[in-house]
């Protein structure tokens, strides 16, 4: 049998620094992987773009049902429409060519690089089988 260590202050000494041991050891994991995300986060956040958006700016608006639904050839973005106005927060005001406006969050928009001269509707065209 093993031999009981008797000398109680010793034990609970001992006992008692691998305690803080322990708690140092969690204590640097916890500060190194704040400082890695820290990190991480900043790197991310350099390669992330700032959108701005003005009035009078053309957008185009992400369809999230057309993102759910898709089909091959169904483009899941909406537009372009006119930024009436850009309020506090992320908030944009958008107008539709009838004059309605609405307001939405700018993360569902993206900037529209052509003019309104190059806007162009499509005609579907079907096909006989003779």
């Amino acid at each position: 049998m093993k031999k009981l260590n008797k000398d109680w202050d010793a034990a609970s000494k001992r006992r008692m620094n691998q305690v803080n041991e322990l708690d140092e050891f969690c204590l640097n994991a916890y500060e190194s992987a704040s400082l890695y995300k820290e990190q991480i986060k900043k790197y991310h956040d350099q390669k992330i773009e700032k959108r701005t958006f003005a009035p009078e700016d053309l957008v185009l608006l992400f369809n999230s049902r057309m993102y759910l639904f898709s089909g091959k050839h169904k483009s899941k973005w909406f537009g372009p429409l006119r930024v009436s106005q850009v309020l506090s927060h992320g908030a944009v005001e958008l107008e539709k060519k009838d004059g309605m406006n609405f307001k939405l969050n700018d993360q569902r928009i993206k900037a529209y690089m052509g003019t309104e001269d190059e806007i162009k509707t499509v005609e579907g065209w079907k096909l006989s089988e003779e």
